[in-house]
C-alpha cells in the first residue's frame, strides 16, 4: 500500500478502537519519522498526519530543515540525554519521556518557554526500559513542581514486546488508573490529563484502554 492509503487504514483502525472506549477525547496519531527520510516523512504530512516523532537530536534538526519548524506538530519520544536538552527542548512542541529530575532540571534552565511533558513510566518493570516506576510518580511529581517551565499533560509507558493481549492491557490499564490517580490532585504543574501509550503493534489495544497519544511508524511508512 502506499503510505496515503496506510495513513487512511490507521485511521480507520483508531476509529474503530476508539467507538469500543467511552472516552471523549480524541486521539492524536504521531507519525514516527525515526527511521525514514525526509522525503518520506513529508508523504506523511500531505496523507493527513499533523505531528511527527523523532527520537534523536539529529533526526529532529534534519526533519525540520526539510519541512519547517511549522510544518507540523513535533514530537520527541526518545530519551533526551542532559547534554543535548539545549538542541531540541525549543525546537519541539511535546517530550514524551521525561524521566528523571536532572532532565527537569536542564529543562527548566534551557526553556524560553513552558514545555508540555509526559512522564515516563516503566508500568512493566523491564530493565530494559527507562520509566519511573509507578509507585515513585507522586513523589516525583511533587518534586518536578519546582520548575516552572515543566507543564506534565500527562504518562507515557510503553507496552512489552509479547503476544500476550492481556499482559499488553494490563500495562496500559495500569497506567491509566495512575493517570487518573494524578490528574484527581489538580496539580497545577501538572494536569496530567493525557496517555501516551501504543505503537504500531498495539495501538489498538491502547486506544480501547484510553490512550489519548499513540506513536506509530512501521505500519504507516512500510511500501
Amino acid at each position: 500500500m502506499s503510505i496515503s492509503e496506510n495513513v487512511r487504514h490507521v485511521h480507520q483502525k483508531m476509529k474503530q478502537a476508539y467507538e469500543k472506549t467511552e472516552q471523549n477525547k480524541q486521539v492524536q496519531l504521531i507519525g514516527v519519522t525515526k527511521s525514514v527520510s525526509s522525503e518520506v516523512a513529508a508523504e506523511l504530512l500531505e496523507a493527513g498526519v499533523t505531528a511527527l516523532g523523532e527520537n534523536r537530536p539529529e533526526g529532529l534538526a534534519d526533519k525540520q530543515a526539510a519541512l519547517g519548524r511549522t510544518a507540523c506538530e513535533w514530537h520527541f519520544i526518545g530519551t533526551l540525554q542532559t547534554r543535548k536538552v539545549r538542541q531540541v527542548i525549543d525546537r519541539i512542541d511535546v517530550l514524551h519521556s521525561l524521566d528523571r529530575l536532572h532532565l527537569a532540571e536542564e529543562i527548566n534552565k534551557r526553556a524560553k518557554q513552558p514545555v508540555d511533558c509526559f512522564v515516563q513510566v516503566n508500568v512493566s518493570g523491564e530493565e530494559s526500559k527507562q520509566g519511573i516506576h509507578p509507585t515513585d510518580i507522586h513523589s516525583f511529581l511533587h518534586e518536578v513542581g519546582q520548575y516552572p517551565m515543566i507543564r506534565v499533560i500527562g504518562l507515557m509507558t510503553m507496552a512489552p514486546l509479547t503476544e500476550d493481549e492481556q499482559t499488553i492491557r494490563s500495562v496500559f490499564r495500569s497506567l491509566r488508573h495512575l493517570r487518573d490517580e494524578v490528574a484527581a490532585r489538580h496539580l497545577p504543574h501538572a494536569p496530567c490529563t493525557e496517555l501516551s501509550m501504543g505503537m504500531s503493534s498495539d495501538y489498538e489495544i491502547a486506544i480501547e484502554e484510553g490512550a489519548t497519544y499513540v506513536r506509530v511508524g512501521t505500519v504507516l511508512v512500510q511500501r
